[in-house]
Formats: structure tokens, C-alpha cells, sequence
């Protein structure tokens, strides 16, 4: 009897790491090329942007670099400290970073479906899903690492090879963190839901950003400049000796490249870098095929939510806003319900204390005490201060309400197909982002006057102003979120990085400083009048003021007009 011939097997595809990546590329590549209506002006606008923010870092980075050379003994260990702490920085945000994108990447993607289902080895999807996170985690820190080595390149005399240098440390430095991150999200996730893990994420990612700043800032790294606050020169040259961090890759790196400056490069410090990197790459690799089936099972499951009921509590809302009518009520508290159940929305609240705090605590160990400080002097800086107010509450409301048209999404439709006025929905968006932003912006004010012990003329100036500058300022986010809404984005948080969201900044900006040309002259005559026992001009403390109060009046109410017809245009 013959022997039976074995059947053919078929050897099933399998695909290379680069072809998985070759969707992500085709996408991206027809973003790019995509002709759209005035795509030139946007990329023209965002890459002089671009350039005017290099050209700042590398500004103030070269003039202090230039100054720490010309200090013999000690220049360079400063230069090298101050490198090291910028390095440390980069390093945290990119682990915090690299903790939330990786859910989205290895979870949450649209395309895991196929890939999971696909006969893809487990390595190469790993690969292609870290080199995605990679890409989407670094790229705004290597963005901001440009001018900073181009400053310690071009000061120090780093040569030609010195960008070589700087790539081979810097690859390393960014994929440690990175790996970890990714490693860190694949063990929440087989212990949370992805979708509750988000949350967790959110509010890890907060904390820990606001952690660091709150830390960075009480440990008052000014004191450095300051060497006479030291009990000797040899204490204040051991300090800049010690190693901020000599376990962390970040001290590795700030060796390599100081080494690379100063024709000693430490390649044990190098050989630390790739060989930590390997290390982790092989751990994380080894974690993602023993965890990630399991954890990417649990990603398909949806996180619970569990209604509490809060008694009278949960009526008092209504009872407060029952003058108001049903409607406005209504539209009223479904802002406030969306905006707390987004957890990536309300846990920014968290980083927003922390900045306040740190603001406050600024302004707190201003030197306007002692001899030298008269009183034109201390009532000065709290007005210059508004410029600088009004610019953390306009970054707060293109994070907070420039979003709230764009947010609506698809529901937007079902709103303009009811019998509901926009008006109502338009002023009910206006009034749940302004009413906190202008508690919190008489808040700093009245806070920081109350430190500085100013006059009562600048209290008033300086509270009037805010309230005026924080409504125009809203209402100028909520007109350029509806002329530029992006309806498709399901992340809050990149809604403000679009092409609207930085027009609204310039304009805010611009605003800014209208406001403050315009009372910068009758605040100096009165200030002056004061401090040389001379009598104001009446006029022109009421023109200046009136002009103010004017242009504040005028950005609140003509935005706010435009978003409505241009929300009223939008078919039903």
C-alpha cells in the first residue's frame, strides 16, 4: 500500500515590522499633502510660530550659557547642572506621556482588531505598537530639545560631530522612558478595565505633573545664582559637584554631552545608556507576551459605572437655578454633568491648583521689601502683573472652554433639530466656563494684592480689570471654538493645540496688552501723583479707563455674536 503523501501546508503570511507601520505612514502622509482651504496661511502661521519659540529658548539659553563660561571654576559645572535638570524634566513628562498614549496605542486603537486577529508575530506587533507610541509620546519634547543643544553647541564649541553625539545620547534617553511607560499601562490594564484604567491614568498623570512642578518650585533652583546665600564657596562647588540624580539615565546623558563639549566623553556613561536601554527593551518585550493577550481582553470590556444617589444634595442645583427657567436650567447643569464625567477634563483641575499655588507662592518672595523700594515701585509690579494673570486665565479657557462647541460632536445635530434656541445653548457654554474662571481669576488677584500690601486705587484697578479681561477672554474662546471646531476629536485635550487654538492665543494676547497700553497711563499719573503729592488729571485717568473698559466690551460681545450666527448657519 502506498504511503500517503502529506497535505502542503501552507506557511501563513507574516508580515515585517515596517508594513505594520506602513498604515499609520499612508495616513499621516495624506494629512500632509491633503489640499484643503487655507492650508498655506495655517502652515505658515505654525511654522513662524515654530521658529519665534525656537528663537526665544535658544535666545535666553545662549545668553545664559554665554555668561556661565565667562565664570571660571564654576561655569561649567552650572552649565552641566542646569542641563542635567532640563534633561530630568524631559525624562518625567515623557514617562507621563508614554503612560496615557500607550493605552490609546496598544488598547484602544482602531486598528488592533485586525492586527490581534491577523497572523502577526507577537514581537513585531510590540515593536510597531512601541515605535508608534515612540513617535506620538517624544515628539514635542524633541521639538523643545532642538534649540537647547543647539545653544550648548554653538557656546561651547560642540563641532561637527557633536549633533552625533547628541542623537546616540539622546535615543537611549527617550526610549527608556517610553518602554517603561508602556510597561507600567500593560500591568493597570490587566488589573483595571482599559476604559476605567483611563481614568486612573488621568488622574495618576496629573498628580504626579503637578507633584513635580510643586517640588521643582519649593526647591527654589534660584538659589544656584545666588552663591551667597551659601556659608562658603567650597560648599556651593560640592553642591555643584554632586550628581542631582546618579541612578537616572538623565545623569548619564547630561555626562555624555558635557563630555562631548569638553573633548572627554565618559563612554561608560554612553555604554550605561544603550546597554539600560536594551535591558528594558528586553524586559518590556518579555512583559507585553505574557500579559498583553490577557490584558488586551480586558480592554473590550466596558468600565461600570455605579449612581449614587445623593438625596436633597442632588436637588439643590435645581432649586438654585429654578429662576432661570427649565430650559436654561437643564442646558445649564448637562455642561456641568459632561464636564465631571470626562475624567481627563476635571482631574486638569488638579495641575491647575498646583499652578496657582505655585503663582501665589511666587509672588509671595518678591524682594519689594527692604531699602531702595518706594511706593510707586510696589504698587507697579501688582498692575504689570494683570499682563501675566491674564495670560494663565487665557490658557485656561482654551483648555476649559475654547473645546465646548467642538465637544458637542455629532450631538450637535440633535440640539439643532430641536425646537431649542442656540442662544440658550451658546450662553449656557459661556456661563458654566466663566463663572469658575472668574472666581479663580478674583481669587489671584485679590490674593496677591493682599500679599504685596498694595494701595486701595490699585485693588480696584486691578480687580475691575480682571473681571472685564476674563469675560472678554471667554467669550473670545467660545467664538474662535465655533469658527474652528473639531467635531471628529475624541480628546479634549488636542482640541486647543489646533490652528484655532493658537489664533485664539495671539488674539488673547493681543487683547492683553490693549488693555494694558490703555490703563498703563492714567495708573502712572496716579501713581505718580501720589508718590510726589501732585493732583491727576481726571481726564485722562477717565479716557484711559473708559477706552479699557471698552475694548473689553466690545471682544465679549462681538465673538459671542459671531458664534451665533455661525452656529444658527450649521443645518438642522
Amino acid at each position: 500500500m502506498p504511503e500517503a503523501v502529506p497535505a502542503r501546508q501552507e506557511r501563513l503570511p507574516d508580515p515585517p515590522l515596517l508594513h505594520l507601520l506602513l498604515p499609520k505612514w499612508l495616513t499621516a502622509r495624506a494629512r500632509a499633502t491633503a489640499q484643503t482651504r487655507g492650508k498655506g496661511a495655517r502652515v505658515a502661521i505654525l511654522a513662524l510660530t515654530g521658529l519665534l519659540f525656537w528663537a526665544f529658548i535658544f535666545g535666553v539659553l545662549a545668553r545664559l550659557l554665554t555668561y556661565f563660561r565667562g565664570v571660571q571654576e564654576i561655569g561649567e559645572l552650572m552649565a552641566g547642572k542646569l542641563l542635567g535638570l532640563g534633561l530630568l524634566g524631559f525624562t518625567s513628562l515623557l514617562l507621563l506621556s508614554s503612560v496615557i498614549t500607550a493605552l490609546s496605542s496598544f488598547f484602544l486603537a482602531r486598528d488592533l482588531d485586525t492586527l490581534v486577529a491577523a497572523p502577526v508575530d507577537w514581537l513585531r506587533l510590540y515593536g510597531a505598537k512601541l515605535l508608534e507610541t515612540f513617535v506620538a509620546s517624544s515628539w514635542m519634547v524633541l521639538l523643545v530639545s532642538v534649540p537647547l543643544f543647539m545653544a550648548y553647541g554653538l557656546v561651547y564649541d560642540g563641532g561637527v560631530g557633536f549633533p552625533v553625539i547628541v542623537v546616540a545620547t539622546m535615543l537611549p534617553l527617550i526610549m527608556i522612558p517610553v518602554t517603561v511607560g508602556t510597561a507600567v499601562t500593560l500591568i493597570l490594564v490587566n488589573v483595571f478595565p482599559a476604559r476605567r484604567t483611563r481614568d486612573i491614568l488621568s488622574v495618576i498623570a496629573v498628580l504626579a505633573a503637578g507633584g513635580l512642578v510643586l517640588l521643582f518650585r519649593l526647591l527654589r533652583p534660584e538659589q544656584l545664582a545666588r552663591p551667597e546665600g551659601f556659608r562658603d564657596l567650597v560648599e556651593f562647588i560640592a553642591l555643584l559637584r554632586t550628581p542631582t540624580s546618579p541612578f537616572l539615565p538623565s545623569e548619564w546623558a547630561q555626562q555624555v554631552v558635557m563630555g562631548a563639549l569638553t573633548d572627554k566623553i565618559p563612554w561608560l556613561s554612553l555604554y550605561l545608556l544603550w546597554s539600560t536601554m536594551g535591558g528594558v527593551l528586553v524586559l518590556g518585550a518579555l512583559l507585553h507576551r505574557r500579559g498583553y493577550p490577557a490584558g488586551f481582553s480586558r480592554a473590550q470590556e466596558s468600565a461600570h459605572r455605579q449612581v449614587s444617589k445623593w438625596g436633597s444634595l442632588a436637588r439643590l442645583p435645581h432649586r438654585v437655578l429654578a429662576p432661570l427657567g427649565v430650559l436654561r436650567r437643564e442646558l445649564l447643569l448637562k455642561e456641568i454633568r459632561v464636564f465631571f464625567r470626562d475624567t481627563t477634563q476635571w482631574s486638569q483641575l488638579i495641575l491647575l491648583g498646583v499652578l496657582v499655588v505655585v503663582y501665589v507662592y511666587n509672588i509671595k518672595f518678591l524682594p519689594l521689601r527692604g531699602p531702595g523700594i518706594t511706593f510707586f515701585l510696589v504698587n507697579i509690579v501688582p498692575f504689570l502683573n494683570l499682563a501675566l494673570a491674564g495670560f494663565v486665565l487665557a490658557s485656561i479657557a482654551a483648555r476649559f472652554i475654547f473645546p465646548a462647541v467642538s465637544l458637542e460632536g455629532r450631538t450637535l445635530w440633535l440640539l439643532r433639530s430641536s425646537p431649542m434656541c442656540v442662544r440658550d445653548l451658546l450662553w449656557a457654554k459661556y456661563w458654566v466656563g466663566t463663572a469658575p474662571l472668574l472666581v479663580l481669576a478674583l481669587g489671584i488677584v485679590g490674593v496677591t494684592n493682599h500679599l504685596l500690601q498694595v494701595s486701595s486705587f490699585m485693588v480696584i484697578v486691578s480687580l475691575g480689570t480682571i473681571t472685564l479681561l476674563t469675560l472678554a477672554l471667554a467669550a473670545m474662546a467660545i467664538g474662535f471654538g465655533t469658527l474652528f471646531p473639531q467635531f471628529e476629536t475624541e480628546n479634549a485635550a488636542q482640541i486647543p493645540t489646533s490652528f484655532g487654538g493658537l489664533l485664539y492665543m495671539m488674539a488673547s494676547i493681543g487683547v492683553i496688552a490693549g488693555v494694558i497700553i490703555l490703563e498703563a497711563r492714567p495708573v502712572y499719573s496716579y501713581l505718580s501723583a501720589q508718590a510726589f503729592g501732585t493732583t491727576a488729571d481726571p481726564t485722562e485717568m477717565v479716557l484711559g479707563f473708559g477706552a479699557a473698559a471698552l475694548l473689553c466690551l466690545i471682544v465679549t460681545l462681538v465673538p459671542i455674536r459671531i458664534a451665533l450666527t455661525r452656529l444658527e448657519a450649521v443645518e438642522r
